[in-house]
């Protein structure tokens, strides 16, 4: 049901004139209080392009002074993270000056809407699409009750309730071993947030919010990361869900 409720979302955005990145970072910072700002963005299509080594051709560069960035138009860079923000004031101005800059996500932060509010944005686990889409079938079959899942063409991020570093810590901790695909997203982190474009291409609701005012419902992290680590090991060695082996370690990102 709700991969149906996010293709009509996506063919709703289609049906729109012009930039929608707007109205959905409105959605994100007024209504759910997650705060947002503006990526980086994309070289315009008719500017130099860089062309840093291992750039796919016809992939735009980023507009970042970087031009060997690894994650092109998928981060902040000004305003800095710490400008994000749930201030409708500052969403508007954002993002009619930057009609289709891509939409960030403080991961963990503090709702900032002139100081005030004690909410906390969500955080995120990530891992490679192929993988991810491996697990989000076992998931399902074991029933697990997940929140919203963000795609990109190379990751997607399940979205999760906001933990500290100290209790992703005390989680992994005792966990004899977890998938080394594995990003965690947590506070002074980011995501980018659906419609953007980057430089990979389109950012996507593989699982849609469901519909409403109200913000989303997200799982526990512990949650999640106790079913993927079952799921891997339920898992072919060749799936990418794999836990690394014996001796191997876990090659984690936060």
């Amino acid at each position: 049901m709700r991969e149906i409720l996010g293709r009509r979302r996506r063919l709703r955005y289609r049906r729109k004139k012009g930039p929608v990145q707007l109205e959905a970072a409105l959605t994100f910072a007024v209504e759910w209080q997650w705060p947002v700002l503006p990526g980086a963005g994309l070289k315009s299509a008719g500017g130099d392009r860089s062309e840093g080594r291992g750039r796919s051709r016809g992939e735009r560069g980023c507009a970042c002074p970087d031009p060997e960035c690894v994650v092109p138009g998928a981060h902040p860079f000004d305003p800095g993270l710490l400008a994000a923000t749930t201030d409708e004031r500052m969403i508007r101005w954002w993002w009619t000056n930057r009609p289709t800059a891509p939409i960030m996500l403080a991961t963990g932060g503090p709702a900032r809407a002139g100081g005030s509010g004690d909410g906390r944005a969500p955080c995120a686990v990530s891992l490679p699409a192929v993988a991810a889409s491996r697990a989000l079938s076992v998931l399902d079959r074991m029933d697990m009750r997940l929140g919203p899942v963000v795609a990109t063409p190379t990751r997607w991020s399940l979205l999760v309730a906001p933990y500290t570093l100290e209790q992703l810590g005390e989680l992994l901790f005792v966990k004899d071993c977890v998938p080394s695909s594995l990003r965690f997203h947590g506070s002074g982190g980011y995501l980018v947030l659906p419609p953007s474009e980057t430089g990979t291409g389109q950012v996507r609701w593989e699982r849609a919010p469901l519909p409403g005012s109200s913000a989303p419902w997200l799982p526990d992290v512990e949650a999640v990361v106790d079913a993927l680590v079952e799921a891997s090991a339920s898992s072919a060695p060749g799936s990418g869900l794999h836990p690394p082996e014996s001796g191997e370690g876990s090659r984690l990102t936060y």
